[in-house]
This record gives structure tokens, sequence and C-alpha cells, in this order.
């Protein structure tokens, strides 16, 4: 689980493919001493595990496993040597909910559709995939890449964010114009509202056509009873 507050700006410095996906190995500035083999790390809004650590000079390297599945998912398959990533520890319970929760399981990719300025901030306005844009509430909660933000603006597909300078300058977020891809994670909330009103819709649905089935039932059997009766000439 996540906060959707960047830590830091890693870079890509090693790619290895494999058959079933590729491993990742990532500089950064993490305290090295509070990462573990096995500790979940959200690259660019996926949890990816790390396997491997080491300490540099001035930066740690981190690598991690991505499965095939992620690389389809995620922008992931698509980085380069050289890239820079949103990188965040995993939350602890000591640790302050900066942004919403957020579970590191990317929905699907999406795109930065425009790009305005708004002040000191800048206006971003992205687009999504049907399957993403269903669970889009007005002043809800996106994770883009990792970053928290907060959905406004929303027109089919497409909605707005607004990005203070701080954001910009410590996520990849400001280094990306417009037609780039991002990693989209919908608000888990949302979600598991629907699935628990689905599941009361299917309940309903299936106790109704529970008692139809009864009615009908009742219905054929009367209708039996009846036709028995006047074969015996107990009915006219």
């Amino acid at each position: 689980m996540f906060t959707g507050i960047i830590e830091d700006l890693g870079t890509v410095v090693g790619i290895k493919r494999t058959n079933k996906g590729a491993l990742l190995s990532f500089a950064a500035t993490l305290p090295l001493g509070r990462i573990s083999i096995g500790d979940s790390i959200a690259v660019n809004g996926a949890c990816l595990t790390v396997v491997r650590r080491q300490r540099g000079n001035r930066r740690a390297t981190i690598a991690m496993d991505v499965s095939a599945e992620t690389l389809r998912r995620t922008t992931l398959g698509s980085l380069a040597v050289g890239d820079r990533v949103n990188l965040e520890r995993c939350l602890t319970l000591d640790k302050l909910l900066g942004g919403h929760l957020v579970s590191g399981h990317v929905d699907g990719v999406g795109k930065i559709f425009s790009i305005a300025p708004e002040g000191d901030s800048k206006l971003y306005t992205f687009e999504v995939a049907p399957a993403q844009a269903r669970y889009l509430v007005e002043k809800g909660s996106v994770a883009i890449d990792g970053v928290s933000l907060t959905v406004f603006a929303i027109a089919g597909r497409r909605f707005s964010v607004a990005l203070i300078p701080h954001t910009l300058k410590l996520t990849t977020l400001g280094k990306k114009g417009p037609g780039a891809a991002v990693n989209v994670e919908s608000d888990m909330l949302v979600k598991y509202v629907e699935r628990i009103l689905a599941g009361r819709s299917n309940g309903a649905a299936t106790r109704k056509a529970a008692h139809r089935s009864a009615a009908a039932a009742f219905v054929s059997a009367a209708a039996g009873a009846a036709r028995q009766a006047r074969g015996r000439g107990v009915l006219p």
C-alpha cells in the first residue's frame, strides 16, 4: 500500500529482458539501510519487489523483477536507461497518509492530452480508457505515475488536475509533455463501492428470479392438479 506522495526521483541504470518479464535497476537516494530484500517500492505507480540492493558512493542501486503482466499493463516496458522514475516506499503505520490509499496495481495506461499554465501551477488534462473513466469522481483521487492527484473538470474520457510547482519539480510529470503515456490507477474505494453495489444488484435480481420461478412452479402445479381433478370428474 502507498500514499501517492513521491519520495525520490530515481534513474534507470539497467534493463535485463527475460522471457517472462524484465529485471530493472534504479539508482536512487532512498535510505538503503531501511530497504530490505522483498520490500515493495512503487515505480511510476507500479508496485515492484526489491530483489537486489547495493550501496554506491552517493546513490543506492536497487533492482526489481517486473512480470510480463506488469509490462503489458504499464509504461514500465518502454523505459530506457537514463529515464527518470517516481519512487515511493510502501506505507507503514507510522507514516502520514498525505495523499490517498494507492495499491500500486495499475489499471491501465493513459496519456497527457494537454498542459496549460495557471499561475505558478500547470493544468494537466489526461485522457484515459473508458474502463478507467467510469471511476472518475469530481474532487476524487487518482494516481498518475504514482502521484496522488485530485480530479476535476471531467468530460467523458478526459479530466484535469492542477500540479503545483513542488509536484512539477519532484516528480516525472513536470518533465513530460502532451502525448506522453502515463500509468493510471483509479481510486480503490470507488471500485470497492461498485463491487458491493453490483453484488447487491445481482442478489436482488437473483431473488426476483427465484420468486418468479417459484410463482411459475406454483401456477404450473396448480394447473396440473386441476387437470387431474377434471380427469377424475371432480371438477367440471
